[in-house]
């Protein structure tokens, strides 16, 4: 009989403890191989590109980014890298923002070693490992209207700062807003800077995210 090919994954979490830990684990198991890992999203993106793992691993809170943008980006280049998001907090906004990224799962690092493994192997394998009623809980509150935390920073927005706002949404770098609203680049990133810390953020991928929950909502 021919071997069974190896499910491939790549782990990436900023803590070594960690990713020792679930790699020892992983590759105890005959149908598992581990084929990298990283410590920061700067790292994993440029890694998980090059291996092309059948799973990536993702610890949602990093150093330099998050594991949802890593998912998102890794995605958006090939939708064959299955991401299985890894947190040690439940937290709703997480979990949206996990889904609009396109990640098959996501579990708490609270997670028991058996649960991880058939976790990585149900994902390999197609399935979705979000639950469907906190998902079901998440859209419904957009729909409601019930997630109102946003609607006050909006508020506190200038008409230019929201025109800003929608552009990055669009995915727009602050040279391209310059040219569509005939101002220097140097004055939309203090539009940027400004809208951002208005908003509690600190990266413009957050500002995108919110203006997709935004734009989620309305539909």
């Amino acid at each position: 009989m021919p071997e069974q090919r190896k499910i491939t994954v790549f782990l990436l979490d900023d803590h070594e403890v960690v990713r020792r830990g679930v790699h020892e684990m992983l590759s105890v198991e005959a149908d598992i191989e581990v084929v990298g890992e990283a410590g920061t999203a700067a790292d994993a993106l440029v890694r998980i590109l090059a291996t092309r793992p059948d799973v990536a691993v993702l610890d949602v809170r990093l150093p330099d980014g998050s594991g949802v943008e890593v998912c998102r980006e890794i995605r958006s280049q090939d939708e064959n890298i299955k991401c299985l998001m890894l947190t040690s907090f439940a937290d709703d906004e997480a979990l949206f923002d996990a889904i609009m990224a396109g990640a098959s799962g996501y579990v708490l690092k609270a997670i028991r070693g058996n649960e991880l493994l058939s976790a990585v192997r149900d994902v390999a394998a197609g399935k979705s490992l979000l639950d469907p009623v906190a998902t079901a809980r998440v859209l419904e509150r957009l729909r409601d209207g019930k997630h109102t935390k946003g609607d006050d920073r909006l508020a506190s927005l200038t008409d230019q700062e929201r025109r800003i706002l929608d552009l990055i949404g669009e995915g727009l770098t602050n040279r391209a807003i310059g040219e569509r609203l005939h101002l220097a680049e140097k004055t939309i990133k203090n539009y940027v800077s400004s809208l951002l810390s208005k908003l509690g953020m600190e990266r413009r991928s957050q500002a995108a995210a919110y203006v997709a929950r935004l734009e989620a909502r309305k539909n």
